[in-house]
């Protein structure tokens, strides 16, 4: 079996299958409305006739993404900070693995941000839950996009797990391309940024040596993305209520979709970007020396002490914190007219929640997802 046979139901589409995708994308019906969005000055058909004339992967994400996050960062935030690109700068490939606060978001602003340092773009891991329409499936994998299997039984979910982690194995290591993925299956709700044991083992599943080689081998960065307005912020404290009143939370067909466009047309405020030291040989070594399971535990405190080290903490932050705790810890971090304005901006966002929902819950739950990254900062210090 040739490697384009073994993983071309995961792999990002060839620069043949993107321009087709593309193509068949500039029709859709949605295009002239989106266009007017988010160039309004533009002639509505100016994306599809663009779409029409792509001619590689590079191309549209030059041509097209490059131009689509940048207007939806002007339009939506108060600015754009990031720091330790030196840390991407030579000729390595790395597996590049980031807190996840936004499902498009998050890996969309980290391409940009290497666009616009004229740095090679990273593959993305994206869940297969993302691509149940052709039309999102043709957009994401014009886009770099691996597709992680999502909703399938234990056996199943074992052996895509060796499929994934051989994929992202060999374009690491061969020099083809980096690869971004989140830390975590889905996104962080509750504000506390933390690896998956799970993420991390099927790293290790496809190695061939041992478990030191296997991990140097990936060139693992950790990378934190910060929102001073967490995008879906109300949506991720209804969540989060209804999972602890019923015990279970199941999305709707189309929460996906709408979680997307809420990301984007939210108002973030700041955004920043964080890109950490690679872990070290001797971080990987010392986590050898545990036996099973904690050899992996050990990985992710690395991983998760970088996260949090790199995230930057907002006003909005410090305000989730003392209104969660009741103090007044870190008033000095903000004014009076901040703390008022906040509040409101509280209730703005969850008077748009059903009626039915505990107010007072909702509320403490949404000061948490602010607050919990000053928690973990404290902790971490």
């Amino acid at each position: 079996m040739t490697y384009d046979e073994e993983f071309a139901n995961i792999s990002p589409y060839t620069d043949e299958e993107a321009v087709a995708a593309l193509k068949r994308l500039s029709y859709h019906p949605m295009l002239p409305f989106i266009t007017k969005y988010l160039f309004p000055k533009q002639d509505p058909g100016m994306l599809g006739r663009t779409l029409r004339q792509i001619e590689s992967i590079d191309d549209f994400q030059q041509t097209v993404m490059s131009k689509v996050v940048s207007a939806v960062v002007d339009q939506t935030s108060s600015g754009y900070t990031y720091d330790g690109i030196e840390n991407l700068k030579g000729d390595a490939r790395y597996l590049a693995v980031s807190n996840h606060r936004d499902i498009i978001l998050d890996p969309a602003i980290t391409q940009w941000t290497l666009y616009r340092e004229n740095l090679p773009m990273t593959e993305i891991c994206v869940g297969s839950n993302l691509l149940s329409s052709r039309t999102f499936e043709d957009l994401l994998r014009s886009n770099r996009m691996i597709k992680v299997i999502r909703g399938i039984s234990a056996r199943e979910l074992y052996l895509s797990s060796q499929l994934l982690s051989r994929y992202i194995r060999q374009t690491v290591t061969s020099g083809r391309a980096s690869v971004w993925i989140a830390q975590r299956e889905g996104r962080t709700k509750n504000g506390l940024d933390v690896s998956e044991q799970g993420i991390l083992k099927m790293f290790d599943l496809s190695g061939t040596s041992d478990f030191k080689t296997n991990f140097k081998e990936l060139n693992i960065v950790p990378m934190s993305i910060s929102y001073e307005y967490e995008p879906c912020d109300a949506r991720k404290a209804r969540e989060i209520l209804i999972k602890r009143e019923t015990g279970t939370y199941v999305k709707k067909s189309d929460e996906d979709m709408h979680s997307i466009l809420t990301g984007i047309r939210q108002w973030k405020g700041g955004i920043h970007l964080s890109v950490g030291k690679p872990l070290t040989d001797l971080e990987i070594i010392r986590a050898s020396w545990y036996e099973k399971n904690d050899r992996y535990q050990a990985i992710r405190r690395c991983i998760d002490r970088r996260i949090i080290d790199g995230y930057k903490l907002w006003k909005t932050n410090y305000m989730g914190y003392d209104l969660m705790t009741g103090g007044n810890r870190f008033a000095e971090m903000y004014t009076q007219e901040d703390l008022k304005d906040f509040k409101a901006y509280t209730e703005h966002k969850l008077g748009k929640l059903e009626k039915r929902l505990d107010r007072d819950a909702l509320r403490d739950i949404f000061w948490h997802i602010y607050g919990n990254p000053v928690v973990a900062k404290v902790e971490a210090w």
